[in-house]
């Protein structure tokens, strides 16, 4: 016999034959042994061996052979068995195999084992089996990223799973929940183990993980959250509003709303606008009126005659009145017409009645011309207060004397007609040592029996006579008793100008505006507007302060001149604005929208970007109202920051406001202020407030916690949309009350963030030590604004008054080339205006006008002269005078 295996001849052949203890039958000796069970691909999971079975018969011995090598005898487990069906023998034999083992050769091969068995006839060899050190490693190759998806949109994760032996099976979860696409068919998983949501859908929103498996460990990937978002979709318009007119041209809107769907999970919100507004016109209520009495019908037999009317001139219609009075009416008829005619007591006494009457009324009428003709003796020589100023006044007129060669500049009107009212020298505005100036003082001085009179043109000091006069009277009462806010002056023919220092309001009053022969006391004034109680409608806002100048009711030849800031973004695409005025009766009646002026009305305006000048033949109080018409609509807010200019204490507030930008409401709250002991702690800031209905927040951030605190215990503040819109709230702030943690700490850094949500927003960036505060900024920078508050004559205009005179009449007239007043007009960019100026007798002289009110305190005459140079007219020489010349 043969020797065995290589791995068993150290034993030597005598020892391998003595091995075969049960020989094989006769009859079996010539089969082939075949295996009953085969070694398998195992695992070598951590530190546990694995063991590999080999079965075989009919077989004499059975040896494993690994990477090509005879595992020694000794590592052998050998069962012997008889099949008890063939009574063929069977041999079974088991091997272990550690990890040392296989990490022998690891990384060169893999390991794999075999068995051999053998039989009397021949060998046969099994499968190999290889042995594999099992791991998962525990990073991903490629873990899934969170996603924000639209509605219905398809979603793919990926996923690639850490390294392993055997390879990783991989799952997914949705919020530690298994996703089974089996029950799902909205989720799919790819060969290469992605996750694809077919179609999104809100439940579809959660935390996603990949999660690795095989038998030695489990891995989870980091969850990728998957957001499902609605974009939002607009409703259907709703229907439109009544019209807000009763009678005339008005605005009507309609709305819709963002619910169709509404945004969900940061989905995008509807574009466009919410509110529509549109203009409508009302049909006007049309009251009745009567027709014209028909003829008396003949005397009836009853000594009555009968007359009828209708209600048919107009016929009243949309909800006007009915016609007041009788339809109907009778009178008794007597003498002939009656066919019983009858005289007795009755008709002796109407005609005694008749004539009692008669002589009643006549001697009324007597008295009264009476009365009137002794009151018209007494006024002869005294002239009226303000309440009566247009009966006019004739007053000793002063010719001065005309100086020898004197230039032309220096060239005085002529005041020695009846007419005039002018007292005093009139000098050039730049002769500053002898302006004619009315510093708040009346010329009228209050006399018992309540007139006034005039007294060699001399100034009462005491300005309290003035307002005292004017509350007194009806209209008056609401007047502010603010003498700070007030100027007031007299003037005549030669016109004048008021200013509210610091405020960006005045009141120019060209020449000729006032008619000849006739002095005014004119006042300008600011009213509160929580005094005032402006109605406003709806959306509609205060654009304007409230400005009184008065007395209503004076006749003026020509329109003065209101100047006044305004605090919207001057944007009539995005507005409705118009101009209030109040009546007598205390309403307040539009008697003007911009961008609509009648050239035949008595109001018409001139707008600019933060001012705007009101042309108006009438005086009385006024204001801008606007109301937006789109969201795109913006006010201009300034926002100004205060803090105690002296703090002791542990606390410490800044007060933000929030105001319109308008230099009225900045002096008052400057001056508050000054009262309160704050001082201004950075420079003003201008935010653009839109019409979206969306509040203002503050908040303060960036403190140095060591040191401060905020003791507010929301994140921010917020003020409510509609008291910032509405207009109507003057000082509108909100206080940051701070704490410092002692009384040493002065060092503050801080930001301070004011913004509209969903808007525009500004910030404040504070570094300053509160106890020695040295910056120079002060609010005293803010109020430089020192002109007298009351000009009368030359000294209130930049252009002298006798060369404003040659330049009109130079102009006035067509000039066939086109150098006229429309040229002027071009220059200055009034173009707009053109139909308003045609219509004035001397076009040239309203430019004039305009151009006074607008550069009062920045005109350069030089630059006005250069303008008439280009027009072409020799006029323009005038104008380059030097000041020594003046």
């Amino acid at each position: 016999m043969a020797c065995g295996p290589s791995a068993l001849i150290l034993k030597g052949c005598a020892e391998h034959a003595a091995s075969v203890t049960h020989p094989l039958p006769v009859a079996f000796s010539d089969l082939l042994p075949h295996f009953l069970v085969e070694p398998d691909d195992v695992y070598i999971v951590k530190n546990k061996p694995v063991t590999l079975t080999c079965r075989s018969t009919p077989a004499t011995q059975i040896y494993f052979k690994c990477n090509g090598e005879w595992v020694h005898q000794d590592q052998h487990l050998i069962e012997r068995d008889v099949d008890p069906a063939t009574g063929l023998p069977v041999m079974q034999v088991k091997i272990d195999i550690s990890r040392q083992q296989v990490e022998k050769i690891f990384g060169l091969e893999d390991y794999w084992c075999q068995c051999v068995a053998w039989s009397t006839t021949g060998t046969q060899k099994s499968q190999k089996a290889f042995v594999r050190i099992a791991y998962l490693r525990k990073n991903f190759e490629e873990e899934p990223l969170g996603k924000e998806v639209a509605l219905d949109q398809e979603v793919l994760l990926h996923c690639h799973p850490p390294e392993g032996v055997p390879p990783a099976e991989v799952e997914w979860q949705r919020n530690e929940e298994l996703i089974d696409p089996k029950t799902d068919p909205n989720f799919f998983i790819t060969a290469d183990h992605n996750l694809i949501i077919k179609q999104a859908r809100l439940a579809d929103t959660g935390n996603y993980t990949c999660v690795a498996k095989n038998i030695v460990a489990r891995r989870k990937s980091s969850s990728a959250t998957v957001i499902v978002y609605v974009n939002g979709g607009w409703s259907t318009w709703a229907t439109w509003s009544a019209c807000s007119a009763v009678c005339g041209r008005g605005w009507q809107k309609r709305s819709r709303s963002c619910t169709n769907p509404t945004p969900l999970n940061g989905g995008t919100s509807c574009e466009g606008q919410s509110v529509q507004k549109s203009a409508c016109t009302a049909t006007c209520p049309v009251d009745g009126g009567w027709s014209e009495w028909s003829k008396w019908t003949p005397c009836g037999v009853d000594c009555t005659m009968w007359r009828s009317r209708e209600c048919t001139q107009p016929t009243p219609g949309t909800g006007g009145k009915e016609c007041q009075g009788l339809d109907v009416q009778s009178l008794n008829c007597t003498s002939e017409q009656c066919p019983q005619t009858a005289s007795g007591a009755e008709d002796v006494a109407l005609y005694v009645g008749i004539v009692a009457v008669a002589l009643c009324l006549t001697l009324l009428l007597i008295i009264l011309v009476l009365v009137y003709r002794r009151k018209k003796e007494g006024l002869d020589a005294d002239v009226a207060d303000s309440s009566i100023l247009t009966t006019g006044f004739q007053p000793m007129g002063i010719k001065p004397t005309k100086p020898e060669n004197s230039h032309l500049l220096t060239i005085q009107p002529d005041l020695t007609t009846t007419t005039t009212s002018y007292q005093g020298t009139l000098r050039s505005r730049n002769e500053v040592g002898g302006k004619f100036s009315m510093s708040n003082g009346p010329l009228l001085e209050p006399l018992p029996n309540g007139s006034h009179t005039l007294h060699n043109g001399k100034l009462p000091s005491d300005p309290n006579a003035f307002m005292d006069r004017l509350s007194s009277q009806t209209y008056f009462k609401t007047l502010p008793r603010d003498n700070v806010n007030t100027s007031y002056g007299t003037f005549n023919f030669l016109g004048g100008r008021l200013t509210l220092p610091n405020t960006g309001i005045s009141l120019l009053i060209p020449p000729e505006a006032i008619p000849r022969g006739k002095i005014y006391e004119i006042y300008l004034t600011i009213q509160k507007k929580e005094d005032m109680r402006l109605p406003l409608a709806g959306c509609q806002t205060l654009l304007s302060p409230v400005v009184s100048c008065g007395p209503p009711g004076v006749m003026l030849t020509r329109p003065v001149i209101l100047s006044m800031d305004h605090c919207f973004d001057a944007c009539l695409e995005n507005w409705a604005i118009r101009l209030k005025k109040q009546s007598y009766e205390g309403s307040w009646e539009d008697v003007l929208q911009l961008g609509e002026e009648v050239v035949s009305e008595p109001y018409y305006c001139q707008l600019e970007a933060e001012t705007c000048q009101v042309f108006t033949e009438q005086l009385g109080r006024f204001a801008l109202v606007g109301e937006s018409l789109s969201m795109a609509a913006t006010k201009r807010l300034k926002l100004l920051l205060f803090a105690p200019a002296y703090c002791s204490t542990l606390e410490y507030n800044i007060r933000v406001y929030c105001m319109d930008d308008t230099q009225d409401l900045l002096k008052e709250v400057m001056q508050m202020e000054r009262q309160l002991g704050g001082r201004l702690i950075d420079e003003p800031h201008v935010l653009l407030f839109k019409d979206s209905y969306h509040n203002l927040r503050l908040s303060i951030h960036d403190m140095p916690q060591a040191h401060w605190r905020s003791k507010l215990l929301a994140g921010y503040q917020e003020i409510p949309f509609y008291h910032i819109w509405s207009g109507s709230q003057r000082t509108l702030h909100c206080t940051f009350t701070l704490e410092r943690q002692n009384l040493s700490t002065c060092d503050l850094t801080c930001t301070l963030c004011v913004w509209q949500v969903e808007g525009e927003g500004q910030s404040f960036s504070l570094d300053f030590n509160i106890s020695k505060d040295i910056r120079p900024l002060d609010s005293d920078f803010l109020l430089m604004d020192n002109c007298t508050p009351a000009l009368a004559g030359p000294s209130a205009f930049q252009i002298p008054y006798l060369i404003r005179q040659k330049i009109c009449s130079s102009l006035d007239a067509p000039c066939p080339n086109g150098a006229d007043w429309r040229l002027l007009a071009q220059r200055l960019k009034l173009d707009r205006h053109m139909s308003f100026l045609a219509s004035k007798s001397s076009p040239t002289s309203v430019i004039l006008d305009l151009w006074e009110a607008q550069h009062f305190h920045s005109g350069n005459l030089n630059q006005l002269a250069a303008v008439m140079a280009e027009i072409g007219k020799q006029e323009a020489m005038i104008f380059l005078v030097s000041d020594g010349e003046c």
